[in-house]
């Protein structure tokens, strides 16, 4: 009797750690929303994450991470399949100079040091304003579907760490997608 206890009071412990771990290694999206401006429509969203001990060690020894944020908006119809109205993605490169001490963080010819880790995470947890529908396409439709995500491309890692990434949870780093409904402020042009 005794030993059974143990064994499952192991189990249970193995469980919880399992299951804490698994938790680290997600992203949460915690908010999302679009907004109307004299370009389009823009994004802002809400990452919520942390790296793993294994992604903070490869990024100090040098290896850069590619973090790939996906939009994508359909309209939903009944009669057919759903119209895919835009889809999106824009892509983040954080890498470590040993020589400057500093994380660099790229985004197309953007580039942007920080002295440290974390202050470079907290730029990648909060996306703003990022142009996802230009001002010439219409929106006809009363409501559309946004899906939202955030993801690690392990395709980016070095060898090694991409066969690592198929069985170490610790290399890989992605939200579900968010979904939320879209209400354009009015309807604009005819309905196609």
């Amino acid at each position: 009797m005794r030993i059974g206890a143990i064994f499952l009071g192991f189990i249970v412990a193995l469980a919880g750690t399992a299951a804490s771990e698994a938790c680290a290694d997600e992203i949460d999206v915690v908010d999302a929303r679009l907004a109307a401006s004299e370009e389009g429509l823009l994004l802002s969203a809400d990452f919520a994450f942390d790296f793993s001990s294994r992604l903070k060690e490869a990024v100090a020894n040098g290896v850069p991470l590619h973090f790939v944020v996906e939009f994508e908006m359909t309209r939903p119809r009944w009669w057919w399949f759903d119209q895919d109205t835009a889809s999106r993605q824009t892509q983040w490169r954080l890498s470590y100079h040993a020589l400057s001490r500093q994380y660099r963080l790229s985004s197309g010819a953007l580039h942007q040091y920080f002295a440290t880790l974390e202050e470079s995470l907290e730029v990648m947890r909060r996306l703003r304003n990022w142009l996802v529908l230009e001002r010439s396409v219409r929106l006809t439709g009363s409501q559309y579907e946004v899906a939202v995500r955030m993801r690690l491309d392990t395709a980016q890692l070095p060898r090694p760490l991409q066969v690592s990434a198929l069985t170490n949870r610790e290399l890989r780093l992605e939200s579900p997608w968010k979904r939320f409904l879209y209400l354009p402020p009015k309807a604009e042009g005819p309905a196609r």
